[in-house]
């Protein structure tokens, strides 16, 4: 399994201290479908090309900024391509994955799990944080839908605080500063999850019952094996999520 590090330009020095594996977050759509690429350096070669939604104006030619993405792979020796799409899927970005797609040749292409039906070629991207289930179940089930080999991982480092009851599976992240004062303060006993393949503790503040689910570099390296060993062909890390973690994570 192909393991990359998402890193914007800004990252990229520290980052190579730990991979040479790299998603260069430095791209987002421009004006009249263009491709717009940011304070990335001239001698950048190698990795996946990372394209944000963020703040990205209506795609009204999907071909052209097809042909830009599979222009810009080959300038740069891009081995493939990385939508990173966080809103709700849009119909202009479907029609421009399954763009893409047809048009990718022997390049990679890695999309949201929800974009898959509109470019049916390219590889899923399955999310690794859940709150409920079963995650080796949740990987097996991926292998069956796509094919082993078919579908990458999108590791999220999961660290949420969760009010009890919590009917519908929704909690309160939490920043890293703020995660590590509530534990100094707790000081709780901390226990591991083989179903959510996560940590968790509990604690009660004003009456209230909490439930905090978090990952840790061992937690996030269960996550990449059962992920392998059901057949995903790449994981990625976000640089910032994992920041604290890499000499853990990526031990030469």
């Amino acid at each position: 399994m192909q393991i990359y590090l998402a890193v914007t330009p800004g990252d990229f020095r520290d980052a190579s201290r730990f991979t040479r594996s790299f998603s260069h977050v430095a791209y987002r759509i421009g004006p009249e479908s263009t491709l717009l690429r940011h304070n990335l350096l001239l001698q950048t070669k190698g990795g996946l090309l990372s394209l944000s939604d963020r703040d990205a104006p209506i795609v009204t030619d999907p071909d052209l900024l097809a042909q830009a993405v599979v222009r810009e792979c080959s300038h740069r020796s891009y081995g493939g391509a990385v939508l990173d799409f966080e809103g709700s899927p849009r119909k202009d970005l479907q029609a421009f994955a399954g763009a893409l797609a047809k048009k990718r040749g022997k390049l990679g292409l890695f999309v949201p799990e929800v974009y898959v039906d509109a470019a049916p070629s390219a590889a899923p991207m399955i999310c690794t944080a859940l709150s409920g289930g079963n995650y080796a179940l949740r990987m097996n089930e991926a292998a069956a839908r796509f094919g082993a080999g078919h579908f990458a991982l999108d590791v999220e480092r999961l660290t949420m605080d969760f009010l009890l009851p919590s009917p519908t599976g929704q909690g309160q992240p939490l920043s890293r500063e703020d995660f590590t004062r509530l534990a100094e303060q707790e000081s709780p006993t901390v226990f591991f999850s083989e179903s959510l393949c996560a940590r968790y503790f509990t604690y009660t503040r004003e009456g209230k019952s909490h439930f905090v689910l978090f990952d840790d570099a061992d937690t996030l390296a269960r996550k990449l094996h059962l992920g392998q060993a059901a057949g995903a062909g790449a994981a990625f890390f976000q640089y910032p999520e994992v920041r604290d973690l890499l000499p853990a994570l990526f031990r030469k």
